[in-house]
């Protein structure tokens, strides 16, 4: 059960990305796997480990984090079925903290299993390389979020953002998900104060675009928000779910309590 969690998170993720056929997916059947809960803002890796493994996102949120400045910086949020340590196959060393916003549980994966994956399999390969570089799109389009927006304008972006990677994984449909941080998360997202995110988030609502009760945050004018924001989600390269194949496993609710 472990082994068909991890793998249909995987599979729905790749498939997102690029043409990967049913005989593609079940490349991912014997994929190794060591299933962790990480509690609210723990550590699954620190900045400078070396690893050999790689980790999957099953539920929750995972960040990137540097704890500089006077609330530190969030600088990528991972969703389910992202890898984001995936360049560790090549260079080893974290370069810097990756952390749980509120509880979440991960599979980590031997960086042997995706290096064998990549020798047998010219799609997956293909299909893990474009993991990356969407990656790297996402963080470029982060950059100009925090150079280029006003403080409203980032905030809807990165809602945006997260509900379109969310979607593309067959969650958020109805628009509604746990919230992947806190405001003060939010504020180190989005490179603001926590006073600034709480007034920004207030006025989202007072604009009918956006409900946020509790660990539960819902979008009630997407396109609205998408306006506002000046979202295009090119950047993330997904595709729509009528052009996949079927990921072979039930799908497991990742709705998850956010501190």
């Amino acid at each position: 059960m472990q082994a068909g969690f991890a793998f249909s998170k995987l599979a729905d993720r790749l498939a997102s990305l690029t043409d990967l056929t049913a005989q593609d997916l079940e490349q991912l059947a014997d994929m190794p796997s060591a299933i962790a809960h990480v509690g609210a803002h723990q550590a699954v890796l620190r900045r400078h480990d070396e690893t050999d493994s790689c980790c999957l996102v099953l539920q929750g949120y995972l960040a990137w984090y540097l704890a500089e400045g006077q609330q530190g910086q969030i600088t990528s949020i991972h969703v389910p079925g992202d890898i984001p340590d995936l360049h560790t196959l090549y260079q080893p060393h974290a370069e810097g903290n990756l952390v749980a916003l509120g509880s979440a549980v991960v599979a980590l994966v031997p960086h042997s299993f995706f290096h064998e994956l990549s020798a047998r399999s010219a799609a997956m390969s293909r299909a893990l390389l474009l993991m990356q570089l969407t990656d790297l799109a996402i963080q470029r389009d982060w950059t100009l979020n925090l150079g280029s927006r006003n403080a409203l304008a980032r905030v809807a972006h990165l809602i945006c953002e997260i509900t379109e990677r969310l979607q593309a994984v067959g969650l958020a449909r109805d628009l509604s998900l746990a919230s992947p941080f806190t405001q003060s998360d939010l504020a180190a997202a989005c490179g603001i104060s926590p006073v600034h995110a709480n007034r920004t988030v207030q006025e989202l609502r007072r604009r009918n675009l956006l409900r946020w009760h509790g660990k539960i945050m819902t979008i009630v004018d997407l396109p609205g928000l998408v306006r506002l924001a000046g979202f295009d989600p090119a950047y993330l390269r997904t595709r729509p779910l009528a052009d996949r194949p079927p990921s072979q496993c039930e799908p497991v609710s990742t709705a998850v309590a956010v501190a």
